[in-house]
């Protein structure tokens, strides 16, 4: 015979504030009405728990007003809404040549930036840290923010890694990132860091504030300087078991690609191979530092030596994404990180030839998250976190 647990009054009253909460966070000021109504709690029950979580801080209570100076019989209904200032998280961008840092109040809206260049790839484990927190303090001072009013941090970097946060350092360049950053900054700063791959945080930003917005299916690829990609399936993030899903190294043994130089970096090599021939193009006059955004300005113009470059970019990506969408079938494959603002006029030749290249050819898009993309994701990553665990957390906001 089972046994049939009883729900305790206290348990009880967590549902009923999870889920006051979770209509707040959607909403802007309501009412006691609109929180039964979207709940289905009792009067005194949503009543009682408002005045709970306004004590704990999460919640605050407005001062009543009649109804646009009219007059009303009654007394005027009490109204909350939920205190995104009640605390913050930190959305991080660790990448190999600089740490970027986001604050963000607890609706998603960031409040500040800041971003610090790494010495050299190869720094040791101590001076990437020193970097990463002075950057994420500098980012806190400019709003005035302190870092006990941090309640959760979440870092993308350029390695994968697993369900438990842990780095997948089985090559050296991935080594680079396995620096103890989760220990390294709640024992300086007392802070709770999620670990992830910053790709498969792009995911999760462009799905949230991006061209995936609401869909369920959804592979985004980094695509600047080396490809990596971050896979939704059914609205939820791919792992692996080891946090390699969405590893793009397959890309070496696909016919007509060979490696996973992203956009950019292909785009600059490329132009430097036509300059050091005697084609004719204006993308001579950049000789000494051609950039991708040179290549896509002279195609705008007409230059036929950047046309093809174009061509040539069009069909590695139709090629890289075929083999994305053959391998995890999505509904939209996105183009993501700062190559994304040149690489719109790339779609309609994709689209073309992807038919060439997979039986299931997705929706293909550009991100419009630019290179904010990794720290967005970042920020709903630690949302998420706070989100599920707000009632077990300590509010210590400034």
């Amino acid at each position: 015979m089972s046994e049939i647990s009883t729900a305790t009054p206290q348990l009880l009253r967590r549902v009923s504030a999870g889920a006051v909460l979770d209509f707040m966070r959607t909403s802007d000021a309501v009412t006691i009405t609109e929180i039964m109504e979207a709940t289905g709690l009792t009067r005194a029950t949503a009543i009682a728990v408002c005045e709970d979580l306004t004590q704990r801080g999460w919640i605050r209570e407005l001062e009543n007003q009649r109804a646009f100076g009219g007059y009303q019989k009654g007394r005027p209904a009490r109204r909350f809404e939920l205190d995104e200032h009640a605390g913050y998280v930190l959305g991080m961008d660790v990448g190999i040549s600089k740490a970027t840092v986001v604050v963000s109040d607890l609706r998603g809206k960031p409040l500040g930036r800041a971003s610090q260049p790494f010495a050299g790839a190869e720094i040791s484990a101590e001076e990437r840290l020193a970097v990463i927190d002075r950057t994420a303090m500098m980012a806190l001072h400019s709003i005035g923010a302190s870092p006990d009013s941090v309640l959760a941090v979440c870092a993308g970097i350029a390695a994968p890694v697993d369900r438990n946060g842990d780095v997948l350092a089985t090559q050296h360049f991935w080594g680079l990132f396995d620096v103890g950053l989760k220990s390294a900054l709640r024992d300086r700063r007392g802070w709770t860091v999620l670990l992830e791959n910053d790709a498969n945080l792009a995911a999760l930003g462009d799905r949230w504030r991006g061209a995936a917005a609401g869909l369920d299916d959804v592979v985004v690829i980094l695509a600047s300087e080396r490809f990596g990609s971050g896979v939704i399936d059914g609205g939820r993030l791919l792992h692996g078991s080891r946090g390699g899903a969405g590893e793009l190294a397959i890309l070496e043994h696909v016919q007509g690609v060979g490696d996973t130089f992203g956009i950019a970096s292909l785009a600059r090599a490329w132009a430097a191979e036509a300059l050091a021939g005697k084609a004719r193009t204006s993308l001579r006059a950049h000789a000494d530092g051609i950039e991708a955004e040179h290549v896509f300005a002279a195609a705008a113009n007409g230059d036929a030596v950047a046309l093809k470059i174009l061509d040539r970019l069009a069909d590695r990506m139709a090629r890289v994404i075929g083999t994305v969408a053959t391998m995890f079938n999505p509904e939209l494959v996105v183009i993501g990180g700062a190559v994304a603002n040149s690489a719109g006029v790339l779609l309609e030749p994709i689209a073309k030839r992807l038919k060439d290249f997979t039986v299931t050819p997705p929706r293909v898009a550009v991100s419009p998250l630019g290179d904010s993309i990794v720290t967005i994701g970042a920020v709903r990553g630690a949302l998420d976190y706070v989100e599920e665990n707000s009632l077990d957390l300590e509010l210590r906001a400034d």
